[in-house]
């Protein structure tokens, strides 16, 4: 049970009312609508987060489904991301061995094996080692370098969002929110 009341869109000022009413109804975006003047700029930060990265959105759901594994009480991540990696073109095999904390299966290629050893770095210590710092720059772009540490930074604070406030499970409605980005970016 939640720690804190989910926003009621029917008691909502106008502009969050208006935001929710456009959403899926996920309990992530009720509790963080409490941030009433942040809410909306949030939800545009995480479309483009979802929708218009240069990074390969497989690699961007390996990365979110890592940092949920590593956060204690971020389950309702992992429950949301788990359709969209697999959508994206990600396996079941793939989710069953990040749920068994197993990167180094050979589902995973050698690049996928690469970006969830930097997002677990980063989570862990705040920055990847130089030599997962040198193997990620010698094959991304600074934009995708960028987007993976935006990605993994705004995943790891959902997280504790999840943690603290103690977010009911509910969904998964993880792929209509990234379609809805996606709707976004090509608009």
């Amino acid at each position: 049970m939640a720690r804190l009341p989910y926003v009621d869109p029917a008691t909502a000022p106008p502009p969050v009312a208006e935001a929710l009413a456009a959403l899926p109804p996920l309990n992530v975006f009720r509790m963080v609508a409490h941030a009433e003047t942040a809410f909306r700029p949030w939800l545009r930060f995480g479309g483009a987060l979802l929708g218009a990265g240069e990074l390969d959105p497989v690699l961007r759901e390996l990365a979110i489904l890592r940092v949920a594994r590593l956060t204690p009480g971020a389950h309702y991540e992992w429950v949301q991301h788990v359709p969209i990696l697999v959508a994206a073109g990600g396996t079941e095999e793939q989710v069953a061995a990040l749920a068994a904390d197993d990167e180094e299966r050979p589902c995973f290629t050698e690049e996928q094996r690469l970006v969830l050893r930097f997002a677990t770095e980063v989570v862990r210590d705040a920055a990847p080692g130089e030599a997962t710092w040198a193997a990620v720059s010698a094959r991304h772009s600074p934009r995708e370098i960028i987007e993976l540490l935006l990605v993994i930074g705004q995943y790891m604070m959902l997280g504790r969002i999840m943690a603290t406030t103690g977010i009911d499970v509910d969904g998964p409605f993880g792929t209509e929110v990234a379609q809805g980005a996606a709707r976004t970016r090509s608009s």
